[in-house]
């Protein structure tokens, strides 16, 4: 019996270590891993020569010009005038990312529920408008938006006011122009998480008791919260560095940063300060990045199911 045994335990032993030196055969090494990078390198060349290198160079300049040191950023915080530029920067982005969500998600609802014939011409819709100039499209808020405009126009016909809003030149212009034309940026990613629930979900919580609007709430928003997250990121984010709407629907007095920059640099030669300003608006964006990677379960930087 023990003779046995001791063979048993013999084989098992034999069995265990020949496993672990497949698995050790198996693993690749450090060399066998990075054999295949030199592919990268032409990608990783035009990248450090066309992305890093001038990006390197701004925030150096930020730092350096006119005096080395943390002056330009100071100045930006300190500076009244310079306040009012980030906080019409962060309010308006904020208030577009709002009005886009409030406006897509009904949109990208009525894309996945209607017949699958409407829902493809309703999507067409939504590309065609992404896909038109964005300076035409401006142009066009611009028309309808003044003083003059077909909207004042129609409003002061039926009674509604007396005399002609105004909505261009301002942060009102702003927000209409810039809303139209965040809208597609979530309507996409939500149409597409959308798309990917599975009706049985929903008719599960209708048959345990869940009321329409509890099994909203609870069940359907929950699963949309990946589409809607990145959607809202991407239209944040957007908006933060939007220059064109801005710059013609907007006004002197209602500057952005993304304004306020060209503003810097083509008329006070002034690098230093706008180099800051550029610097401020990356960073900000990388740091909505992570968060938005933390917030995502099945990103490898948020949190382990």
């Amino acid at each position: 019996m023990k003779v046995a045994i001791n063979a048993l335990q013999s084989a098992t032993g034999a069995s265990g270590t020949g496993a672990q030196g497949a698995a050790m055969s198996h693993s690749p090494t450090l060399r066998q891993r990075w054999r295949g990078s030199r592919n990268l390198l032409p990608a990783l060349l035009f990248l450090g020569l066309f992305f890093f290198a001038p990006l390197i160079g701004l925030l150096l300049r930020g730092v350096l010009e006119p005096v080395p040191g943390l002056g330009n950023y100071e100045q930006l915080f300190a500076n009244s005038a310079y306040a009012r530029v980030l906080f019409n920067t962060f309010s308006v982005a904020g208030l577009v990312t709002l009005i886009s969500v409030l406006l897509g998600f009904p949109l990208a609802w009525a894309i996945t529920l209607v017949p699958r014939g409407w829902g493809r011409w309703l999507l067409n819709i939504v590309l065609l408008s992404m896909w038109t100039s964005l300076l035409a499209r401006t142009y066009s808020w611009l028309v309808l938006l003044q003083a003059s405009g077909v909207i004042n126009k129609a409003l002061m016909a039926m009674g509604i006011i007396d005399a002609p809003l105004e909505m261009v030149h301002n942060l009102t212009g702003v927000v209409i122009g810039m809303s139209y034309i965040m809208i597609p940026f979530i309507v996409l990613p939500l149409q597409a998480t959308m798309q990917a629930i599975d009706p049985m979900v929903l008719q599960a919580g209708s048959i345990c008791g869940a009321s329409p609007w509890t099994n909203f709430f609870k069940v359907f928003l929950p699963l949309c919260r990946s589409g809607l997250f990145s959607g809202a990121l991407m239209v944040f984010v957007m908006s933060l560095g939007y220059y064109v709407t801005p710059a013609l629907l907007g006004g002197a007095q209602n500057m952005m940063l993304p304004e306020f920059i060209v503003q810097q640099v083509q008329s006070f030669l002034n690098w230093g300060l706008a180099s800051a300003a550029a610097a401020l608006l990356i960073m900000i964006t990388l740091v909505l990045f992570y968060f938005y990677l933390k917030l995502q379960p099945e990103s490898p930087v948020g949190n382990a199911r």
